[in-house]
């Protein structure tokens, strides 16, 4: 265990919109394997979606008895998504192929017997500077590109474009959030509306209500910058291309916390990236959520074919108000950190994944790794 926290004085995280190229391919990903896990919940996946300039394409492994039209989710996902319009570049109309093959019998094999399905690390962490025990720097630019998707979606502004990003910096105070010390927002958005328009707007109809949602003053006009280069009329991979499982920073911490080797979407929960992840964030959140911390990082790791963790780290950075052997036993009651264990505990099989490809995959109360048990 650690003698304490390293006191910070600023901390910026940066979060994307859903229709951002990356957050594309998650999304693609995890629509792939929910349909999976609807019709099987034994499915095993690991999927893999680029999209690039006007095209897109799967890769990857897949073991399943669902009967899986790959081409229909994908583009209903597209046109979800708001990328309906052909000159943007990419579409619902952009070119499909598909190159999934059957999952690796080397790799069935341990995961068959309960194994896990790679080897890797996994971390997971907690903290009181948010209600969902979040870092308040990734939550607060979550919270934007949600808001940026909303005025979208809802048409509240009709410039908007699909994709979009959000970068917080945060002021502390002998390691307490004080203020919002820069903001920075990138929005695609139409011909026709001026920078001056876009700038004012959005200030009015994004930033205001997050930041008052959080009870934080405005920072001064010149630490807000939107559109560091004046406009951004095309959206999505004809800009830059897409790539699952390539923000793996914004899915977890925002780079506040340690962050484990692989990423999430498109990989079932025998993927211990994914599930061990999970685990270590529901034994963070409930130490912290118990009282036994004020900030908490789990670490796991595993191997290949192996049932149980090679490693499980506790780190309260100081806080704990308990001994590190109660944290230990309290985490052992609390959660079976066998893969299966993992899975039951958490119920896993099922298509909830989805909902996990933007925004983060923590600190949404409704998922089954965000519950507190009392």
């Amino acid at each position: 265990m650690s003698d304490g926290f390293q006191i910070i004085d600023y901390f910026t995280s940066e979060s994307v919109c859903a229709g951002h190229p990356d957050k594309i391919c998650d999304a693609i990903s995890d629509a792939i394997l929910d349909a999976a896990l609807e019709q099987d919940p034994h499915s095993r996946t690991g999927i893999e979606t680029v999209a690039g300039a006007n095209k897109i394409a799967l890769f990857g492994e897949i073991k399943t008895k669902a009967d899986l039209n790959f081409e229909r989710i994908v583009r209903e996902k597209v046109k979800q998504l708001g990328y309906t319009e052909p000159a943007w570049g990419f579409s619902i109309e952009s070119e499909f192929s598909n190159d999934i093959h059957q999952q690796s019998p080397e790799i069935a094999m341990g995961v068959d017997q309960d194994g896990a399905g790679d080897q890797g690390m996994m971390f997971g962490f907690a903290c009181q500077e948010t209600p969902e025990l979040m870092p308040l720097p990734i939550a607060m630019a979550h919270a934007l590109t949600r808001r940026i998707d909303e005025a979208r979606e809802t048409k509240e502004l009709q410039w908007l474009r699909p994709d979009g990003k959000a970068q917080v910096t945060v002021h502390y105070e002998n390691g307490k959030p004080v203020s919002v010390a820069k903001l920075v927002l990138a929005l695609a958005h139409n011909e026709q509306t001026s920078a001056e328009q876009v700038r004012a707007e959005a200030i009015e109809h994004l930033v205001k209500p997050v930041l008052g949602h959080y009870k934080f003053d405005m920072p001064e006009d010149d630490d807000i910058i939107i559109n560091g280069t004046g406009l951004w009329h095309i959206p999505g991979p004809e800009s830059d291309a897409g790539l699952t499982g390539r923000k793996i920073v914004v899915d977890t911490y925002g780079g506040y916390a340690r962050v484990g080797g692989g990423a999430f979407s498109g990989k079932d929960p025998s993927k211990v990236d994914r599930s061990g992840a999970y685990a270590a964030r529901y034994i963070a959140k409930n130490i912290v959520a118990g009282g036994l911390a004020e900030r908490c990082e789990v670490g796991l790791a595993y191997v290949i074919g192996k049932r149980e963790p090679l490693m499980q780290t506790i780190d309260t950075f100081g806080t704990a108000t308990v001994s590190e052997k109660e944290l230990h036993e309290f985490k052992n009651k609390l959660i079976d950190t066998s893969v299966k264990g993992i899975c039951d505990t958490l119920d896993l099989r099922h298509p909830i994944y989805s909902q996990t490809s933007a925004y983060g995959h923590f600190g949404k109360p409704n998922l089954p790794w965000e519950q507190v048990k009392a």
